[in-house]
């Protein structure tokens, strides 16, 4: 899955001339745009490290498939082959001799082919395993956690997070964010982008433009939430906001619109740490 991170501006609507917002509401906006734009680097070359990453994963994984499913083709016909020599003259026998140990190199290719995608699919189970293992039975019942690919996916509805028609995170909050928090500082290493995402419908407040401008408020928010209050290091967190343009659900019901509005939380390892993973994922799935 393609994971294309689009880091809105935030632009700070807060002109001098205006009285309807204060000098003291214009520098935190424009602290926040700034520290947003700082954030834009950084995140765009995580993105690209990410997209090289799985970009390798995924061309493994469908090699993988292409020649299983080319493998077992060849099987087939081996062993039709094999058939018709049964039925044929003796002059057969020495070629059925030659189809048995063809078979016989065919079907053993097609275990290690086997072993080898059933390897990296089970990379979801151990990284979801052990990202989550700081939680309890009932704690992850309130968190959605979902691995695609090697990377973590939190998402958190904004009924949840925030208050109605804002960015401040709300006081209901906390016991959620708290949660995460637990998740992220048990992996210390690893990469976390906080990405707020809305719904279609255009916002109305004067000191925000747009969706782009409130998903990353948003996002800006809960970043500024797991630093001060839960002690995660901002030096691993990211914000960035995606507004209207990353849907997941249709936005001409009401119950598409509440599913697109939502705050991801997004956890990835580094390449090293994704190889290191890859060792310690099972050989073999267990017999049923």
């Amino acid at each position: 899955m393609k994971i294309r991170l689009l880091v809105p501006v935030l632009l700070v609507v807060a002109i001098a001339g205006q009285s309807c917002v204060s000098s003291k509401k214009y520098k935190e906006l424009d602290a926040n745009y700034t520290q947003l734009q700082n954030s834009t680097n950084d995140l765009s070359m995580k993105y690209q490290n990410s997209e090289r990453a799985l970009a390798v994963a995924n061309s493994q994984i469908k090699s993988l498939d292409d020649r299983l499913t080319q493998e077992r083709a060849n099987s087939a016909a081996l062993k039709d082959a094999l058939d018709k020599c049964l039925n044929a003259s003796s002059q057969g026998n020495v070629n059925i001799s030659k189809l048995v140990d063809e078979i016989n190199r065919s079907n053993s290719y097609i275990k290690e082919l086997i072993a080898a995608k059933n390897k990296s699919d089970s990379l979801n189970m151990v990284l979801t395993n052990n990202l989550t293992r700081s939680l309890s039975q009932s704690e992850m019942q309130d968190v959605n956690v979902q691995v695609l690919k090697g990377v973590v996916y939190i998402s958190l509805a904004d009924n949840m997070l925030y208050k109605s028609g804002s960015y401040e995170v709300s006081d209901r909050a906390g016991e959620t964010l708290s949660k995460i928090a637990k998740i992220i500082k048990d992996y210390s290493t690893y990469d976390v982008l906080i990405e707020g995402n809305t719904d279609n419908v255009p916002i109305t407040q004067k000191n925000i433009r747009n969706n782009w401008d409130l998903s990353a408020l948003r996002a800006s928010s809960v970043v500024q939430s797991l630093q001060n209050n839960y002690g995660v290091d901002p030096k691993r967190l990211t914000a960035g906001g995606r507004g209207e343009y990353n849907p997941i659900a249709s936005n001409d019901t009401p119950a598409g619109k509440a599913q697109n509005r939502r705050t991801q939380i997004i956890i990835t390892p580094k390449l090293d740490q994704f190889m290191e993973l890859i060792g310690k994922a099972p050989a073999e799935q267990p017999k049923q």
